[in-house]
């Protein structure tokens, strides 16, 4: 694994991790363990989503 692939499982766990412990800031109520790990394809694909992230991460 070369310092790209080092660095992008870097960024995934940061966001597992900001995600996780601000999951009660978001609108989502179940799945917690599912949103949480597949946080990059959601954020991706889904603008409520996307929301829901910024909120979680952020705080607001």
């Amino acid at each position: 694994m070369g310092l790209v692939g080092i660095l992008l499982l870097g960024v995934y766990g940061v966001g597992v991790w900001k995600f996780w412990s601000g999951f009660n800031r978001t609108n989502f109520t179940s799945r917690k363990l599912s949103l949480t790990l597949l946080w990059p394809v959601f954020l991706v694909g889904n603008k409520n989503y996307r929301k829901n992230f910024t909120k979680a991460i952020k705080g607001s």
